[in-house]
């Protein structure tokens, strides 16, 4: 599989290469900061001095004349047959000491504890081994030429086992290619029969053409040349770690896609690690990417007994037992305090396979499908971009801060990586995996496990998407009331992610079409009207779940008030010169209850305009009129309004209200907001709705945590049994100059204004008022 980037240039600080002299006659002595750590001389030119042994061996290596050459080489080349004449008789050659083998014991006993010996190390090996000190420094000078010569043989002969074995996979799939054959009959198959098979096999041929090429370029480095056209490698073939006090040394080979032997050196008080550059990094990431692929696509397809429906909800649960009997961890161990949760969910989607993956590969799409579970996204690296033009093989790495709409759930901050793969013609996966086990500094409070969905083209335009949500999270971090929520997989499982998903896309082909009018509409609206209100609608409603949520985009700031109720939070923020607000001083309160009604019997009581007196002191306790309408599904419910409160008396000037409605089979939100009646009439005539200032208020309705064995319909089933969980949230100005300071009567109003709508809710709906 070809991973584009994925030998990228690497930081040449921390690594080093060895050229073989033979290929570059002519180069310098080696120039490296990070070798000449490992192979200095003590400032002292080899070309002065004498190696005492394999003087015939490192005459011939011309790229280590500056260490290796003895004392003897150099006066032979000065007194060789090019420089002789004929009146002078030839020079004799110089006698060899050959050191005993209790020296020979000795000066190996000294290298192992300490390669590179000071200068009074030698000095006293000389005196204790009666050898003179330049032997002794030329001793262990060869000795260290003769181990790095040794460790080149054996990591040349890795890369040739594995260019090796990758030729040989790569003539199989070439034959397999020219000779396809039946699975089902044996013999030679058709060509219209292989079309998918062969697909197969070209990529896999990309990818094994792509791997041969990167270990040809590792050769090329150990043999000191490199192929034409081939990319840089990063400097990771062999690594020095200088051991404690400067003695010893660690070496290893490179990190390969199959884990290659590691040939390693200690210094007697442990093994040296080497440090991970930022080639051997993505290796680990494409390590973990292939194997959270392949436990999605074994979790998608397998049933009983690792998946057990619920008789509570309906819902597909993991078994963990099973999972745990079937698969190995691939982020490591669970964390002390962590609780798991596990679910799946199949459903057909009105988008095709292409589109979900591309949306889903794209951050910024990817947080506008689903924009009521993902505050912020970002993509911190492409590994790789796909193949062929296509998102097949393509690696990112990404952070995301996922919500569920109330103050008493913390936002969940998760760095992972999102691999997609083409497993057929018309078959997709996209996996996610948290990268917390192989990076360091990236532990949170969430940790994903393989998580994310399969799916499936079908012929009338829908795909089959079958979704998988499996986390670990710390629960101490969640209020008491909400945890029964996110066990049961409705807070952050799969049901919602499929939820959302059918929604949004059912939203999406109604407003791309261009024959759907806005019916129950009393003021006609243009289409670049209905275009402008609903992405003014959507600005109101990312804001109300900002604020919900503290997104770290709004830059709120928590204020703790003793006077306030604990489960409410307050936070506050200035605006200043954004044309989207009005200037001054935000405050924003959010409070989250239990409503002893079902979420649909709530929903349809918040969002019904003439019932809005009941509870909304905006309405001036009058009747609301519907002045637009724009649907964004069959479900009417699912819109965006423009109300109008109507004046009672003459002292008081009727207001607009721009209202977003939605509900799905996971909850439901009705957010609101007053606006200026002639910046709505400019934006329904198609104007641009960025100016039109605005502080959303509103609504998150959650369903219970079901008990009992209802069967889901639809929307009902958790949304239209059991309780609700309430989220009610304001968005207030109450300082038009950005550097005045807040005081304690806006928070208690602030305060008191939550309260008393929370209680007029219950008094409407005849709740018990506690």
């Amino acid at each position: 599989m070809n991973f584009n980037g994925y030998l990228g240039d690497g930081s040449s600080g921390d690594h080093f290469s060895f050229s073989a002299a033979s290929t570059m006659p002519h180069s310098r002595p080696f120039s490296s900061n990070g070798l000449s750590l490992g192979l200095q001389t003590d400032g002292v030119n080899g070309g002065g001095e004498a190696f005492e042994t394999n003087a015939t061996r490192n005459k011939s290596r011309g790229g280590e004349d500056g260490e290796s050459r003895s004392e003897s080489d150099n006066a032979e080349a000065v007194s060789g047959d090019d420089l002789e004449t004929g009146d002078k008789p030839p020079r004799k050659k110089k006698r060899y000491h050959r050191h005993t083998a209790k020296q020979i014991q000795d000066l190996e006993s000294v290298f192992k504890e300490c390669a590179h010996p000071d200068e009074k190390q030698r000095l006293d090996l000389s005196r204790r081994l009666n050898l003179d000190p330049r032997q002794v420094k030329f001793w262990f000078q060869n000795r260290r030429t003769q181990m790095k010569t040794q460790i080149e043989r054996h990591e040349n002969a890795l890369l040739r086992q594995e260019n090796d074995k990758l030729r040989a996979e790569n003539m199989s799939v070439r034959e397999a290619m020219r000779n396809p054959m039946c699975s089902n009959c044996g013999g030679p198959a058709v060509l219209g029969e292989v079309s998918m098979e062969e697909q197969h096999l070209r990529i896999e041929n990309s990818r094994l053409k792509d791997e041969l090429d990167r270990v040809c370029a590792l050769t090329g480095k150990f043999l000191g040349r490199s192929p034409p056209g081939s990319h840089h490698v990063p400097d990771s073939s062999l690594v020095l770690g200088v051991g404690s006090g400067g003695c010893g040394f660690t070496l290893s080979s490179p990190s390969l896609p199959q884990a290659s032997p590691r040939f390693e050196i200690s210094n007697g008080t442990g093994l040296a690690e080497p440090p991970v550059s930022d080639f051997d990094q993505r290796s680990r990431y494409l390590d973990l990417a292939l194997a959270a692929m392949e436990e999605l696509v074994k979790m998608a397809q397998r049933h009983e007994p690792l998946w057990i429906r619920s008789s509570d909800n309906g819902f597909e649960m993991l078994n963990k037992e099973e999972y745990d009997a079937s698969f190995s961890r691939c982020v490591g161990p669970k964390q002390d305090g962590f609780v798991s949760e596990a679910s799946k969910e199949t459903g057909n989607v009105i988008i095709n396979s292409l589109a979900l993956v591309e949306t889903l590969m794209d951050s910024e799409r990817w947080a506008e499908m689903f924009p009521s579970m993902i505050s912020r996204t970002s993509t911190t690296e492409i590994i790789s971009s796909g193949m062929g033009g296509t998102r097949n093989g393509a690696l990112h790495l990404m952070h995301a801060e996922l919500q569920l709409l109330s103050p008493l759930v913390p936002v969940r901050h998760v760095s992972f990586l999102r691999f997609c793969k083409q497993h057929a013609e018309g078959v997709w996966a996209v996996v996610d995996v948290s990268i917390d086990s192989i990076s360091e500094g990236s532990s949170s409070g969430c940790r994903r496990l393989p998580s994310g969905c399969l799916v499936q083209d079908m012929a009338n335009g829908y795909s089959k998407v079958t979704w998988i949500e499996h986390t670990e999270y710390d629960e101490n971090r969640i209020h008491r009331l909400y945890r029964p929520l996110l066990s049961c997989g409705l807070a952050f499982g799969a049901q919602r992610w499929m939820a959302a998903l059918q929604r949004q896309c059912e939203c999406l082909t109604i407003l791309m079409s261009s024959t759907v009018s806005p019916s129950r509409s009393p003021t006609p609206i243009s289409c670049n009207g209905r275009k402008s209100m609903l992405k003014l609608a959507k600005r109101m409603t990312d804001n109300f779940c900002g604020g919900v949520c503290a997104s770290s985009l709004q830059k709120w700031s928590k204020l703790n008030v003793g006077n306030v109720d604990e489960d409410v939070r307050i936070m506050t923020r200035k605006s200043v010169n954004d044309p989207g607000e009005p200037p001054g001083i935000v405050l924003n309160a959010a409070t989250s209850v239990w409503m002893p009604v079902s979420p649909k019997r709530l929903f349809d009581f918040l969002g019904n305009e003439r019932l809005r007196s009941e509870w909304d002191i905006l309405s001036n306790g009058g009747p609301m009129q519907e002045m637009a309408h724009i649907a964004k599904g069959h479900d009417h419910s699912n819109s965006v309004s423009l109300l109008r409160a109507t004046a009672i008396n003459a002292n008081q000037s009727s207001m607009l209200i721009l209202q977003e409605t939605s509900i799905d089979a996971a909850g439901a939100v009705v957010v609101y907001a007053p606006v200026d009646i002639p910046a709505m009439q400019a934006v329904m005539n198609g104007g641009d709705s960025a100016y039109v200032a605005l502080l959303p208020s509103g609504f998150a309705i959650l369903p219970n945590a079901p008990q009992g064995s209802e069967e889901r319909n639809g929307n009902g089933g958790c949304m239209e049994e059991g309780g609700s969980l309430l989220t009610v949230a304001f968005q207030i100005l109450v300082n038009s100059l950005p550097t005045a300071k807040l005081t304690v009567e806006s928070v208690e109003t602030v305060n008191n204004l939550i309260s008393c709508t929370v209680q007029k809710i219950k008094a409407a709906l005849h709740c018990d008022i506690t």
